[in-house]
């Protein structure tokens, strides 16, 4: 498969922005897809590296969450050499250059977080449980903790997720509506549903398990 034939697909709110590099991959053909989740990665990971490099990242150290569907926060907020994954965590933020961050979604939301006057960026993995949890608020409240960041400067993203009517809940509304709650007025989602579009997304639950993962990806340039 080509570079230029890789699938992956960016937002406008964030190509827009001087900087940044983002990137949501798309359904991989020809790859036999398994209910363990380590042996899909694995399986993808090769194809998301190109994509990474093809976005000019491929090098950049890669940060990446376990994904527990909890609400905790990894934070790089020091010059960093080596891909890193953190232990327990949903989110990921950092005002490093030169760094990408990753999450792994099939149906979760997966909320892309910058913040243009600080130099930083967040990335968080949020379903149903992250969402009652309230993941994102918490990696917002890290960021001005952590950077100083102000909620009216950042600017969001949600990514395709499953909705109504595939999925009983309707979490990405929760979650634009947690955003906003805290002072987010810079806000965007897609709203696109994962299980509508098996052709291009991977959907955890229309295929019962037996799935891949989409790749979220970050940087600051």
């Amino acid at each position: 498969m080509r570079t230029s034939q890789l699938p992956a697909e960016q937002f406008p709110a964030l190509t827009a922005l001087h900087g940044i590099a983002h990137g949501f991959t798309l359904r991989v053909p020809g790859i036999e897809m398994t209910n363990d989740k380590a042996e899909v990665l694995a399986r993808l990971d090769s194809v998301h590296r190109e994509i990474r490099s093809a976005h000019g990242v491929g090098s950049a150290p890669f940060i990446t969450a376990q994904q527990v569907h909890g609400r905790r926060i990894g934070v790089v907020d020091s010059p960093i050499t080596e891909d890193k994954c953190f232990e327990e965590c949903d989110g990921l933020i950092t005002n490093q250059r030169g760094v990408c961050l990753g999450i792994y979604v099939a149906d979760c939301c997966a909320v892309y977080l910058v913040d243009p006057t600080h130099s930083a960026i967040g990335l968080v993995h949020s379903g149903k449980k992250g969402t009652e949890l309230n993941v994102v608020g918490s990696a917002i409240e890290s960021m001005m903790n952590q950077f100083g960041s102000r909620a009216s400067d950042l600017v969001v993203q949600l990514s395709p997720c499953i909705r109504p009517p595939h999925y009983e809940l309707n979490f990405a509304g929760t979650i634009v509506q947690q955003c906003r709650d805290l002072g987010v007025t810079k806000l965007y989602d897609c709203g696109v549903c994962t299980a509508c579009d098996l052709d291009r997304y991977y959907s955890y639950r229309a295929e019962k398990g037996r799935t891949g993962r989409m790749l979220a990806f970050l940087a600051a340039t």
